[in-house]
């Protein structure tokens, strides 16, 4: 799909946009990415500052958090459908506006109540963003690049992700926490610039907006966020599994309502293509594995080893690292081998590497934790862009955005869902000591990335 000139309303068929375009195209969808993953993270290093700031109880700071990551898994579904029916420009660069002045409007809260609210908007533009960004790559790249663009995403969000809290902490180390959203603005601003000139413009369906749909996908996924986020105090527990049950009963619903359109918010209809359903299953374990293991290692080497928190992060370095190492070259590679058998031996990779994590002994030298992590962080990046190249091409054409929004859900589903197995573990296995904890989380991400190895490969003689 080219660019369209100016005054052109339909869009010109054509396999991928010419080298240059596509260079400054992806570029534009990089900066965006990085910005909307980033701020994911970066403002947990910052919580206890702006507890103490805008004078609310560290308890009350941690929303600023929770209310970014609401939104954006509430809403993502809903932009991916408007990329569907209007055109993935049209959900994009509005997205990405919004998330710009939000990032202005959350450096200038004067209270708490203002930068919940300014998180929220931020939130929704980031999903819009995030909604359509793996979509987008099917009318960038010429078909047999598809693999190579998909991991140039994978590359962006596992770098992002990584630098996240190192991000804060150089940005805090010379200036006060607004600007940590201020820096947002320039880069913004860059991004739109550029996306406004290179992006293509994609088929729009012009079909009815599901409103129905959008209120029950908000409030299941909503609810669910919540009820994970909860289930790690015991003094809310109740609360949690109030809501958690909440959350099954109007995805009862919704998914019912779904099955009865021809055109779902929720696109179940894809998950009847065997190779997406088991893609998206491959996403939501492998994530999850991995979210235990960053919530979990970090008790281990503070806890237990009695690191600093800067050798800890020093120590979880080599993961992200290789994950960014591998995303290019996994991308290669799914152009040329079959996708499900890759993705199959990268979690078997990440398995062996948490396995051998377990194994560690009583006083580890900093070697033998490296090369663990390392061989962990080498499986998930040759597993994450084949995965994603499955996810992308197994849909039809026409359905990219739902695709695209489907595999964002899995990963922010798979992330939720692993950070509170850790809390239901420290939880029941309080009084036997961090090590015993930390060692039952990992034996549960290697089931889980064994689970995923097995879907992934499932996928062989399916499409994938």
């Amino acid at each position: 799909m080219a660019q369209v000139p100016a005054g052109t309303s339909a869009p010109v068929q054509h396999d991928g946009l010419p080298p240059r375009e596509r260079v400054l195209a992806m570029a534009a969808i990089g900066l965006a990415m990085t910005m909307a993953v980033l701020d994911g993270a970066i403002v947990n290093v910052a919580l206890p500052v702006m507890a103490k700031d805008l004078a609310v109880k560290p308890a009350d700071a941690i929303f600023v958090v929770n209310a970014y990551q609401i939104a954006v898994t509430a809403s993502l579904l809903p932009f991916a459908s408007l990329g569907d029916i209007f055109g993935f420009r049209r959900v994009y660069l509005p997205g990405l506006v919004v998330f710009v002045a939000a990032s202005l409007a959350c450096a200038v809260a004067p209270n708490l109540s203002l930068l919940i609210v300014g998180r929220i908007v931020q939130g929704l533009g980031a999903a819009a963003i995030m909604s359509v960004n793996i979509g987008f790559v099917r009318f960038i790249y010429p078909h047999r690049m598809i693999g190579q663009g998909v991991a140039n995403v994978a590359l962006v969000v596992a770098v992002a992700s990584a630098a996240g809290p190192t991000v804060a902490a150089a940005i805090l180390s010379v200036a006060t926490w607004p600007w940590l959203f201020l820096v947002n603005i320039p880069v913004g601003l860059l991004a739109l610039a550029v996306a406004t000139h290179t992006l293509p413009v994609t088929p729009a369906s012009g079909r009815r907006f599901d409103w129905v749909s959008a209120v029950l996908n908000a409030l299941t996924f909503g609810l669910l966020i919540i009820g994970i986020d909860g289930l790690g105090d015991p003094e809310g527990q109740p609360v949690a599994v109030a809501e958690l049950v909440g959350a099954v009963v109007i995805g009862t619903v919704f998914v019912r309502r779904q099955i009865r359109l021809t055109a779902p918010l929720l696109p179940v209809d894809l998950l009847r293509i065997p190779a997406f359903a088991l893609s998206m299953a491959t996403s939501v374990a492998s994530f999850c594995a991995q979210m235990v293991s960053y919530v979990a290692l970090p008790f281990y080497f503070q806890d237990v080893l009695h690191l600093s928190s800067t050798q800890t992060g020093f120590l979880l370095t080599p993961w992200p690292i290789a994950v960014a190492a591998m995303a290019p070259i996994s991308g290669r590679l799914a152009d040329r081998y079959p996708p499900g058998l890759l993705g199959g031996i990268g979690l078997a990779m990440l398995a062996a590497g948490l396995v051998c994590v377990t194994l560690l002994p009583e006083a580890p030298a900093t070697l033998d934790i490296v090369w663990r992590l390392t061989l962990c962080g080498l499986g998930f990046g040759l597993f994450q862009s084949p995965n994603n190249k499955v996810i992308v091409t197994s849909a039809p054409r026409e359905r990219a955005g739902g695709a695209s929004g489907m595999q964002s859900t899995a990963r922010l589903t798979g992330q939720s869902l692993g950070a509170a197995l850790v809390a239901v573990i420290f939880g029941l296995t309080h009084g036997l000591g961090p090590e015993r904890a930390v060692t039952l989380s990992l034996s549960c991400a290697v089931a889980l990335a064994a689970i995923g190895g097995c879907a992934s490969v499932l996928r062989r003689g399916k499409g994938g």
